[in-house]
């Protein structure tokens, strides 16, 4: 169990996960959850933080508090995407991440998908310092992947856990997809809608592959990412017709991926570094003699 953990994975690959996580971050501060800095506008009373909130115990946001979250947080993340300071760095980054998380989360709404992100967060610091094409194998950074790759497992298994506490098997047979069609559906969503049956089928479906989705872990390598490439066409369909991203996930699941094998800064490189194109030859030129007559050459006179 132990060398299933840590099995050793490339440096490069650490690496490259390590920049799109921290990428993924500071994007989502800007792109995707902009609207907690909005949170410190409701009266302080509506803040309910979650467990892990009352057990540090944190302080009720405040726009001083959460505007030096994002900014800081911010600047930590595109500096830990560089892959300097690693422990350093990334410890700010999880500790801030988890804080803005919280104040997102403390006011009636929990999303389920950013687990896996911050399991990721948590255990990036201990990998230790890696570069992108590095071979060489660690078994930290094999570690840091696969408590990642757990978590986003868990993410899926203990959904269906959560369906059949809370909604029993009336959630497979029931009107789930329906209403999330009526509320946020999209023309695909529409046309789906419209086959008998479908959407019942489509519920058993989810459940079935969230329940399975641990077998990830005992397929061999080929089939292994046959499943983790149907796991993305699932939240594309999901997203295609209900509009839902679970963008945070899908960040998190890379860590299934060879990641080693993308390399955009070398690529950059050599894009930037390319050897401009010779001019084309020119033709041979024409060489003209000249075939003037030799002239005489003058004998020398002796005295």
């Amino acid at each position: 169990m132990t060398g299933w953990l840590t099995e050793a994975v490339p440096r490069g690959r650490v690496a490259a996960f390590r920049t799109l996580v921290y990428l993924f971050v500071a994007a989502d501060l800007v792109v995707f959850t902009p609207w907690v800095r909005t949170r410190v506008d409701v009266p302080g009373d509506l803040y309910q933080p979650l467990l892990v909130g009352r057990l540090l115990p944190l302080p009720t946001p405040t726009p001083a508090l959460v505007g030096v979250v994002f900014w800081v947080l911010l600047v930590a993340a595109l500096l830990a995407a560089t892959g300097r300071a690693p422990r350093l760095l990334g410890w700010t980054v999880f500790a801030l991440y988890l804080e803005w998380m919280i104040v997102a989360m403390s006011y009636g709404k929990v999303d389920h998908d950013r687990f896996g992100l911050l399991v990721a967060l948590a255990a990036l610091p201990t990998a230790g310092r890696a570069r992108h094409g590095d071979a060489t194998r660690t078994e930290a950074g094999g570690w840091a992947l696969r408590v990642t790759q757990i978590a986003v497992i868990c993410t899926y298994f203990l959904a269906a856990w959560a369906k059949f506490r809370f909604g029993g098997l009336d959630w497979a047979t029931g009107s789930v997809l329906a209403r999330a069609i009526i509320r946020r559906g999209t023309d695909l969503a529409d046309l789906i809608a419209q086959v008998p049956h479908l959407l019942i089928v489509a519920q058993f479906g989810i459940l079935a592959f969230e329940l399975l989705s641990p077998l990830v872990f005992v397929l061999p390598a080929r089939w292994r990412t046959a499943m983790v490439g149907f796991f993305y066409s699932f939240h594309l369909v999901t997203f295609a017709t209900i509009t839902i991203s679970f963008a945070p996930h899908l960040v998190a699941m890379t860590a299934f991926l060879p990641l080693e094998k993308v390399r955009p800064v070398f690529l950059a490189r050599r894009l930037l570094h390319r050897p401009a194109s010779p001019p084309p030859s020119a033709p041979p030129a024409t060489v003209i003699k000249d075939f003037a007559p030799p002239q005489r050459s003058t004998p020398t006179q002796t005295p």
